[in-house]
């Protein structure tokens, strides 16, 4: 019989790239609930430097195998929506500082007016200054 309290959240992003970060929530919150979704969002307002496809099989390949309560997949719409159409509860936000508190807390007010609850991951210390947009120009300087 499976222990975990939460059946289904969904961890969205644009992910552009995953980072450290991104892989010690998933891993943190695979163990709160029986299935976890990391959502590739499509946004078309982030122009990410990579393709969708390209993001989710770099994600991909981060994820050990051995989670195997953890999926993977891609989405171009509401992550709302998302959730209604595949029986998630909850939706996953990671937190750095106060900044990334008040914008995903304006966000979960819309969510929980559609039903979706939000549970926010606070960053570990070590990894609070770890950022996508630090990942990309830190490639960027390599090349």
């Amino acid at each position: 019989m499976d222990r975990r309290p939460g059946a289904h959240a969904v961890y969205p992003g644009t992910f552009d790239p995953f980072t450290a970060g991104h892989v010690d929530v998933v891993d943190r919150v695979r163990h709160l609930f029986a299935r976890v979704t990391v959502l590739v969002a499509v946004n078309a307002d982030k122009h990410p430097t990579v393709a969708p496809a390209q993001r989710l099989a770099a994600l991909r390949e981060l994820l050990p195998p051995s989670w195997s309560n953890v999926e993977a997949t891609e989405w171009s719409g509401l992550t709302a929506t998302f959730c209604r159409d595949h029986q998630a509860a909850v939706i996953v936000r990671g937190i750095r500082d106060a900044g990334d508190l008040r914008y995903e807390s304006e966000l979960a007010a819309m969510n929980e007016n559609l039903g979706i609850a939000t549970l926010f991951v606070p960053a570990r210390p070590e990894l609070t200054t770890v950022s996508s947009t630090a990942a990309r120009a830190l490639n960027r300087t390599r090349r």
